[in-house]
């Protein structure tokens, strides 16, 4: 019989985990989840946790759904597997490519799918230097990124991702990624600088880049509408806009992040439309299937596409792909996910229970550890710091948030410390009355981490 005592050692002898410190990992031990139901999941003890952090930014229709393991069982018996390679489809991710488009309402005019956010970050640079090479202009190929901005792990996208943790060690960013501030006025705004004067100034200063590398060899823009690994920076309001034309004037493609913002998680169904955002590219997964399955989406224009098209045919192929692009699995929880999302009306609850979300964790405003607390809809931070008068950082950086998430944990509340920024980003299912729980617990979990600092 497997006990939880072999699995935690069989953990640590067998398995390399994604972001975490190895050797810490081998002296702690894992905390291992057995099973799931709405917005709680329990450990191999037996003990419930909410949550907070929706697995990955991720599961939001809830743990379990009956209705997607059913997706999953009907596709499975019926085509459990089809690719999308020379001119072979399948009803599934036609279907799914037909529905995201829809949402997009036609901004969009064709869909690419991967696996994950991260292959489809990385398909999106190619896609960008084809395009620019279609239209001559072979030098057009620098993409800006941001400063704390997270685009996945791969070779590409990894450089695109503004995040020492993701460099380091891994010899990146590539060349021909650049990197511009991040949109985070409580951190990288100057004394006495409005909010509106913040993000004239880093529009100011894209523009100033792609003047000092030349706009004829800059290609394109990329970022998330709000940022989500980075510490759910929230930009100000005039920032995307004032963005978006400095992009324009130079011919430079936007590429909207919504992996974490899409389907619902700021109280609109992409966050592209809170923020007036006009992309030529759209990134979508996490709650695509609320991670039930391993999907990714790649949305496009028809700017973009046409181009695509045409110098494909130039070519003779278009030689990108991978061998579940458009898994037909995958595609069928998808698109049941999508439909538990309209029907319950979990956009809406995302605006309203999220409303609950942010007022009580800026009832924690005056607390001495907290500097700022940020959000919109159903994600938000809550940054702690060691001063709260200068906004000095604790030293060494990331020790109280990762104190205050070890005193969720025990309190029953999962969430992420993003240096000393705790993170929350629950299911989008989660009603009023379990975000009051929620916000007692953090409360209780501060309280804790305040006495032991």
């Amino acid at each position: 019989m497997t006990t939880p005592d072999h699995l935690a050692h069989s953990d640590v002898a067998y398995q390399l985990h994604a972001y975490t410190n190895a050797q810490r990992h081998r002296e702690e031990g894992p905390c291992i989840m057995a099973r799931g139901s709405g917005i709680h999941v329990y450990d191999t003890a037996g003990k419930e946790y909410i949550e907070g952090m929706a697995g990955l930014w991720s599961v939001a229709v809830g743990f379990s759904e009956p209705r997607l393991a059913e997706a999953a069982r009907r596709q499975m018996e019926c085509l459990p597997f089809y690719h999308t390679f020379s001119h072979k489809s399948n009803v599934p991710s036609i279907e799914l490519a037909e529905k995201l488009i829809g949402l997009t309402g036609g901004r969009m005019a064709q869909a690419f799918f991967t696996n994950s956010g991260s292959e489809a970050n990385d398909t999106i640079v190619k896609m960008v230097w084809y395009y620019n090479n279609a239209l001559g202009r072979p030098e057009k190929k620098k993409i800006i990124a941001r400063q704390r901005g997270y685009h996945g792990v791969t070779v590409a996208s990894a450089s695109l991702t503004g995040l020492a943790g993701n460099h380091r060690s891994f010899d990146l960013p590539l060349p021909r990624i650049l990197h511009t501030r991040c949109p985070h006025w409580y951190r990288e705004g100057l004394p006495g600088e409005s909010e509106t004067a913040f993000a004239d100034r880093l529009a100011a200063e894209l523009e100033a880049l792609i003047l000092a590398e030349g706009p004829e060899t800059v290609a394109a823009f990329i970022g998330e509408p709000v940022m989500g690994a980075g510490g759910v920076v929230v930009p100000p309001e005039t920032y995307w806009s004032k963005v978006q034309a400095v992009c324009r004037k130079y011919d430079v493609l936007v590429i909207a992040d919504e992996v974490i913002t899409g389907f619902g998680r700021t109280g609109r169904m992409f966050a592209s439309d809170l923020f007036g955002i006009e992309a030529d590219f759209m990134t979508l997964s996490k709650q695509l299937t609320s991670s039930y399955q391993p999907l990714a989406a790649v949305l496009m224009n028809e700017r973009v596409a046409s181009v695509i098209t045409r110098h494909s045919g130039e070519l003779g192929t278009f030689g990108h792909g991978y061998t579940a692009s458009g898994h037909p699995v995958a595609a069928a929880v998808a698109l049941e996910n999508i439909r538990i999302i309209e029907e319950r009306g979990l956009v809406d609850n995302a605006s309203a229970a999220g409303a609950v979300l942010q007022r009580r964790l800026r009832e924690l405003a005056d607390h001495p550890l907290v500097g700022e607390v940020r959000g919109v809809g159903l994600i938000a931070a809550v940054e702690l710091v060691a001063d709260k008068a200068s906004r000095a950082p604790f030293d060494p950086a990331g020790k109280a948030g990762a104190l205050a998430v070890r005193q969720a944990q025990d309190n029953g509340l999962i969430l992420r410390g993003i240096q000393d920024s705790v993170a929350f980003c629950p299911p989008l299912i989660i009603t009023e009355a379990q975000v009051e729980t929620l916000a007692d617990r953090f409360a209780q979990s501060l309280e804790e981490t305040a006495k032991k600092l």
